[in-house]
């Protein structure tokens, strides 16, 4: 599997603008114009690794319809989500944040499109506009919002309302109500066995909320999955809103 970068005359490229992107959508014409011509829009296929623990990082990715999830994997191999990006934010914060690499990975959880941007460039623009260092600082406080959000949620709620928030993040970020997911993948990002995303599923699916299907789950019922989730839905997407409130739209 490869990133692939799509040319302006594919006719599904021709869909793709940087509006749908909304740190970009956020930026004053003006940096927008100037960034532009850095942006290049990629593809992002399902389970592409755009970056390792360790590895030296040089492109940022703005998603438009792409889901990118962020892992921790421990020596033995397991891994669990610690906050997932998409069309709300960007991939590769390490590299405004004044080092080149993390100690996570970064994998595409839904194929789809985003924007790329030399991590050269992004750095020049964070340390040139006072307006992008700012939105991007404020972007950074919530995904740290996200990140110890999901700590508290995984050690202190069942693993039904995990999934009811896993979720709901998601479909915020998706443009359909059907999500292409296995649940030994949901599983892996959840941290959990494989056996319990498979009853909580199925707890879920007879209370009409989601309809599961090898390798899908479609949501049948947001309202249900928001009054069986934990609080801890509610407080991420709160604090995103909160936190980008001010970046005014040109």
């Amino acid at each position: 599997m490869t990133i692939q970068l799509m040319s302006s005359s594919d006719p599904k490229a021709r869909l793709q603008n940087p509006d749908r992107n909304h740190l970009l959508a956020s930026l004053p014409k003006d940096e927008l114009t100037c960034l532009q011509p850095h942006l290049e829009l990629v593809f992002l296929p399902l389970g592409e690794m755009l970056y390792e623990p360790g590895q030296l990082m040089r492109h940022a990715y703005f998603p438009t319809t792409s889901i990118v999830s962020l892992h921790y994997v421990t020596e033995s191999g397991a891994s669990a989500e610690t906050a997932g990006v998409g069309n709300e934010g960007v991939v590769g914060v390490a590299l405004y944040m004044g080092g080149d690499t993390t100690s996570s990975s970064a994998v595409v959880q839904t194929a789809g499109y985003a924007y790329r941007l030399e991590g050269r460039v992004l750095k020049q623009e964070f340390n040139r506009s006072s307006y992008m260092q700012s939105l991007l600082l404020r972007y950074m406080q919530a995904l740290m919002t996200q990140m110890s959000q999901a700590a508290a949620c995984n050690r202190h709620h069942s693993v039904e309302q995990r999934l009811c928030r896993w979720l709901l993040l998601t479909l915020d970020r998706s443009e359909s109500n059907e999500l292409v997911i296995t649940q030994e993948l949901v599983a892996s990002m959840l941290g959990v066995r494989r056996e319990g995303i498979t009853e909580a599923a199925g707890n879920l699916q007879r209370a009409g909320y989601i309809n599961s299907r090898r390798g899908h789950i479609s949501v049948v019922s947001r309202e249900g999955l928001e009054a069986a989730t934990c609080e801890c839905y509610a407080v991420v997407k709160k604090e995103m809103a909160r936190l980008l409130a001010d970046a005014q739209h040109r």
